[in-house]
């Protein structure tokens, strides 16, 4: 089984900067893609970036500028520097990846394992 373990959470104020930080353990096995998704209170968990097979980056376009995922699919660890942060980033942020070959990086069907989430609160 494979564990992920998102940290690096916590307050800040708009325009502030938080860098989350997703590890994984557990079986190793190849990942082909790892991806942030985050969900506001009361909404439906939300892409935010992603790894891709080929080793770019995907984002979301409300983040696109903003937001920085870093590392590879071999890493055991992968960043989301996050800058200009608004209040309408708050959220808890999840961890997810997969080890299947697949075409889509913006649904939670596109991801086999989850992390637990991090909070992320932004005051305005």
């Amino acid at each position: 089984q494979v564990q992920l373990v998102e940290s690096g959470g916590g307050l800040v104020q708009a325009g502030g900067s938080l860098r989350l930080a997703c590890a994984a353990s557990g079986r190793s096995f190849t990942r082909r893609a790892v991806g942030w998704f985050r969900q506001p209170p009361g909404k439906e968990r939300e892409f935010v970036s992603a790894v891709t097979q080929s080793g770019g980056a995907v984002y979301a376009d409300s983040v696109k500028g903003r937001f920085t995922i870093s590392g590879d699919n071999a890493k055991s660890t992968v960043y989301l520097q996050m800058n200009s942060l608004k209040p309408e980033d708050t959220a808890v942020y999840y961890c997810a990846a997969r080890h299947r070959w697949a075409s889509g990086y913006y649904e939670t069907s596109d991801y086999d394992y989850w992390g637990q989430g991090t909070q992320v609160t932004v005051s305005s």
